[in-house]
C-alpha cells in the first residue's frame, strides 16, 4: 500500500517504521513545517492516510480527506465533540473512516475485559470506582482518549456513576478520572473497584509506542477496499 501519513511526530515516525517493516511505502509526510503539502494531487497519491495530529488540526484533515476519496485512519483525540459532523460527511460522500481512541491490540483487548468488569460490578454498590491515566507531558489533551473510552464503557454498565469528572468528585454518582503528566510514560490507564473489605484494579501499561503504531497500520491494512465508518472491533474481530 502506499501510505500517506498526517502528523509526522514521534508516533508518525513510529508507523512509518512498521509500515516499512509491513512492505507498504510513505508516499507523503505531513507536518508544521509542510502543511502547504497537503493537497489534493499530494493525497491521492495514497491508498490511505493515517492521520495522528491534535485536537486543532484533527478535524479539518478528517474532512479534507473525506472529501478527496482518500480512506483515513485517525487515531488524533480531542475533537469528538466534532464527531457527528463528521460521520455525516462521511456517509455523504461514500467515504471511509477508522476512528479509534486507541490503537493497541492490548488496549482494545483491555476494553472487552473493561466492559465485562463493568458489568459484573454493577451488582456490588459496595465498591466505589475510580480511574488513572498516565501520560508523556507532551500529550496535548486531558483526559485521554482512551481513558474517556473506558469511563464511558463503566457508565454504559454502572447504574451508580452517571457522568465522569477529570477532577475530584462532587458526588457519589461521578466517576473520577485522574489525570496525570510524567515523562517518558507511553501511556498506562487503571480502574480500580475499591470497597472497605478489598480493591480490586485492572491496568493496562504500553510499554513503547510500537502497539499503537502497529495496530495503525493494520487499521490501514483493513481498509482495503471498503466503504463506511469503522473501529478497531472490525479490525480485529471482536
Amino acid at each position: 500500500m502506499n501510505i500517506a501519513l498526517i502528523g509526522y511526530g514521534k508516533m508518525g515516525k513510529a508507523i512509518e517504521q512498521i509500515a516499512i517493516e509491513r512492505g507498504h511505502s510513505i508516499v507523503l509526510k505531513i507536518d508544521y513545517d509542510n502543511l502547504q503539502d497537503l493537497t489534493k494531487e499530494n493525497l491521492q497519491k495514497a491508498d490511505a492516510a493515517i492521520e495522528f495530529t491534535g485536537p486543532h488540526s484533527a478535524f479539518d484533515n478528517v474532512i479534507k480527506c473525506l472529501q478527496l476519496g482518500v480512506p483515513l485512519v485517525c487515531g488524533s483525540t480531542g475533537w469528538l465533540d466534532q464527531w457527528s459532523a463528521a460521520k455525516k460527511i462521511c456517509e455523504e460522500v461514500n467515504g471511509t473512516l477508522l476512528y479509534a481512541s486507541n490503537f493497541s491490540v492490548g488496549v482494545n483487548l483491555f476494553f472487552e475485559i473493561n466492559k465485562y468488569v463493568a458489568a459484573l460490578m454493577n451488582k456490588h454498590p459496595e465498591y466505589n470506582i475510580s480511574m488513572e491515566e498516565i501520560h508523556h507531558t507532551q500529550k496535548k489533551d486531558a483526559p485521554s482518549g482512551t481513558a474517556i473510552t473506558l469511563a464511558e464503557q463503566i457508565l454504559a454498565s454502572n447504574q451508580l456513576k452517571k457522568s465522569w469528572v477529570n477532577e475530584t468528585p462532587q458526588s457519589a454518582d461521578e466517576l473520577p478520572i485522574i489525570s496525570k503528566r510524567i515523562d517518558p510514560a507511553p501511556g498506562t490507564h487503571s480502574i480500580k473497584y475499591a470497597s472497605a473489605i478489598d480493591d480490586i484494579e485492572i491496568t493496562h501499561t504500553a510499554h513503547s509506542r510500537t502497539g499503537f503504531a502497529t495496530g495503525a497500520v493494520l487499521a490501514a491494512e483493513f481498509l482495503k477496499g471498503k466503504k463506511g465508518i469503522f473501529s478497531m472491533k472490525e479490525v480485529l474481530g471482536l
